[in-house]
């Protein structure tokens, strides 16, 4: 059934990784098969099987072609380094190319104490697995760069965190799972070819265009700046992203920042709904390091470990190379900024650039932490107010002072596009969800999954699989959360 493997990773000398075969589970039963994504790899649906592929995704049985390895990496956890983390409850299996030709990693979560687990136990609850299920495959359909889930397997044994649950493996899909933590782990122990090796497997995986022609003639050195540069580029894009949806990361440790730009590593992570910056979920982001309006520049530091991983790739001269290295990290910035503003102008409807836009995003947002409405119902329902009255809209502010001076000044600003009243609603409503995770559905589905009810799993994740068109019968699915559901608290699971 699994397509064919390649093993890039796994020929990569042998200190790049551990070799680690899954340890077996009791009774492993398929609970979540993603057979979209599965056609996109290019498995043999054909010849599916529910029992063997449970077998698969469990680890009890390793697929032909696999050689599984628990890769190396170190992190700043919370600002704190740690020089040997690694994969401690994951093993990649191998890597598939899908039928666009891109190189995929496939990679089991919670398949057993590794090598790299220090002294925890390699599984994985059915929550967290389940979590990352559903919030990974609506980023996908929502828009953001991500690494997908592929199928989930419960166990038949029970894990212990806070109190004792189900066991789970999830079979993840990444681009890669090359992270800065990856480098990192290299340079501190000063394996400049190590990291050689990684940044030019990086290049060629993920930016093939800094090998075209016209670049022949670019000195090394200034090659590893631009995949600086390139990764740059693409975190400043998918952390527009994650502020344009009023997602929060949770836990945005340089162990899960990924050098393919996508969102990895999905543990206390939630989507806002009554605005505020500084919003926080995570149980162990005590400090609120990681806040909603902390994530842009979290990025930017994460950056800037990575980039003082490349320093001797760079230039010779350490002074210099850092000096290089330091303006590329400081273009971050207005890339952000820009990209930003480009996702915040699509949700209002707008298409041309003027210069009061920022004001004009900035303006409505302080219109939603004063009035505590719901992030994204706010901007659905801004459409209904293109023309006129909305009384959806204003219903969801506690104070409309501030919504009710902004409108005029968004239907003037509005009256300057090309298109007309519908064609910028329709705009509005391709951009701005109507469903998402809502954190108080999630841990309901969640809930029931762990009593071994699996159906508000599934309708949560068929109604997130078209969160852009309204659903009639699913109006609960919108709404936030009743205050004596809302939930203010998440756990990374691990």
């Amino acid at each position: 059934m699994f397509p064919e493997f390649t093993l890039r990773y796994a020929r990569l000398p042998e200190h790049f990784f551990l070799r680690f075969d899954p340890v077996p589970v009791k009774a492993p039963k398929l609970v979540a098969f993603n057979r979209p994504l599965a056609e996109q790899l290019g498995f043999d649906l054909a010849a599916f099987d529910a029992h063997q592929a449970a077998e698969w995704f469990a680890g009890n049985a390793v697929p032909a072609g696999a050689e599984p390895v628990a890769q190396a990496y170190a992190g700043h956890q919370f600002g704190h380094f740690n020089p040997r983390l690694g994969d401690g409850r994951a093993v990649l299996l191998g890597e598939v190319t899908d039928c666009e030709g891109r190189l995929r990693d496939i990679q089991l979560k919670g398949a057993g104490m590794t090598p790299f687990s220090r002294g925890a136990d390699g599984r994985a609850p059915l929550g967290p697995v389940l979590r990352e299920y559903l919030v990974s495959e609506a980023m996908h359909v929502l828009g953001v760069p991500t690494t997908r889930a592929l199928a989930a397997v419960t166990t038949g044994e029970r894990v212990f965190r806070r109190v004792p649950e189900p066991g789970a493996v999830l079979t993840r899909v990444a681009a890669s799972h090359l992270r800065v933590g990856t480098f990192q782990y290299f340079a501190a122990r000063d394996d400049i070819e190590a990291v050689r090796t990684l940044a030019d497997m990086a290049i060629e995986r993920h930016y093939p265009h800094l090998l075209g022609p016209e670049l022949a003639d670019v000195a090394e050195g200034e090659r590893y700046l631009a995949l600086v540069e390139a990764v740059a580029a693409r975190q400043a894009t998918l952390v527009a992203k994650w502020m344009g949806l009023g997602f929060i990361h949770g836990v945005m440790n340089t162990d899960n920042c990924s050098i393919a730009g996508e969102t990895i590593d999905y543990g206390p992570c939630a989507f806002m709904e009554a605005y505020d910056p500084a919003t926080v979920f995570s149980s162990i982001d005590e400090g609120g390091r990681y806040a909603y309006r902390n994530q842009p520049w979290i990025a930017q530091w994460n950056l800037a470990r990575f980039a003082e991983t490349l320093i001797p790739l760079i230039d010779g001269d350490q002074e210099r190379a850092i000096e290089k290295a330091t303006e590329v990290i400081k273009r971050y910035e207005p890339l952000y900024e820009a990209e930003w503003l480009a996702v915040m102008r699509g949700k209002l409807g707008l298409t041309k650039e003027e210069e009061g836009d920022r004001a004009l995003v900035d303006a409505f947002l302080e219109a939603l932490q004063a009035g505590r409405a719901d992030f994204t119902l706010a901007f659905r329902y801004l459409a209904e107010a293109v023309e006129g009255d909305a009384p959806a809209l204003l219903e969801l502010f506690e104070a409309r002072e501030g919504i009710e001076a902004w409108l005029p000044r968004w239907r003037e600003r509005l009256a300057r596009e090309d298109n007309g009243p519908a064609e910028i609603a329709a705009r509005m409503r391709a951009v701005n969800p109507l469903y998402i995770p809502r954190n108080h559905k999630v841990e309901e589905a969640l809930a029931a999954a762990a009593e071994g009810d699996l159906a508000p799993f599934e309708a949560l994740r068929e109604v997130l699989a078209d969160p852009f068109t309204e659903q009639p019968g699913r109006e609960a699915y919108a709404r936030p959360a009743p205050p004596t559901e809302a939930v203010f608290r998440t756990f990374c699971g691990t």
